[in-house]
């Protein structure tokens, strides 16, 4: 079975994705004013999480916490951008929760994945060097799962035998075949950058996984099992160079 065209769109997306990331190179390449801002922090938020499975099953968006580390550079401003990179070391909660629809039986299974994920970031930003900032960030990720947990109503597995079970049910009772995870991530958000008290950021992203937590080969029960975030978090960063 052929199942590379599910695919192709997310490809497209990811190749538009690593030239936005190239841009602060070729920015760097024409003539700007160099800067040498080095700034490191911690960061805090949450994820709203969900799976894309191919089939698909009713899904619940759940919530989990991340926080984490945060290293930037700034290394030029050409005109009105302001170039950088990012990277992050977060501990960061994915899952999903299944929800069928039972008209008066409330049952359901949450699915809890902890990861350690590390992003890496082009930084374009719009402003004042020291004031108010609009930024967007994009770039690649890599995530390795440290551990999972199942939690589900007790009359959530109606049957005896797996292969009577609903793709909700078989989703709730795999196990994990591919602990580590790659996707692309993007977003965009503000800061204040003060002179003397750091950068107080808020932010936005998406994170789309292109990898698959259970096998997809032609026999197995999921051709596409991919993570799929939206990330709300704040940042406080403090300088080390200006």
């Amino acid at each position: 079975m052929n199942r590379l065209p599910h695919h192709r769109p997310v490809l497209r997306i990811a190749c538009a994705l690593i030239l936005f990331c190239l841009l602060p190179a070729a920015a760097r390449a024409q003539i700007g004013e160099l800067r040498n801002n080095f700034a490191v922090g911690i960061n805090g938020g949450a994820n709203l999480s969900s799976l894309s499975f191919i089939p698909s099953f009713k899904q619940a968006t759940k919530t989990g916490p991340l926080f984490g580390l945060t290293a930037r550079y700034i290394s030029e401003k050409y005109f009105a951008m302001i170039c950088g990179a990012q990277v992050e070391i977060n501990y960061s909660q994915y899952g999903w929760t299944a929800a069928p629809d039972d008209e008066g039986e409330a049952r359901s299974c949450t699915r809890t994945l902890n990861y350690i994920e590390i992003p890496f970031l082009a930084h374009m930003a719009f402003g004042w060097d020291y004031g108010f900032q609009a930024f967007i960030h994009a770039g690649p990720q890599i995530s390795y799962l440290l551990s999972e947990s199942t939690e589900m109503t007790d009359n959530y597995m109606q049957h005896s035998s797996f292969a009577q079970y609903s793709n909700g049910e078989k989703a709730a009772t795999l196990p994990i075949d591919r602990r580590f995870d790659y996707g692309i991530t993007a977003g965009a958000g503000f800061e204040w950058h003060t002179r003397r008290f750091g950068s107080f950021i808020v932010e936005g992203r998406y994170y789309l996984g292109l990898g698959d937590i259970f096998d997809n080969g032609a026999a197995a029960d999921f051709e596409r099992s991919a993570h799929r975030n939206i990330v709300i978090k704040a940042t406080y960063l403090f300088d080390i160079t200006k």
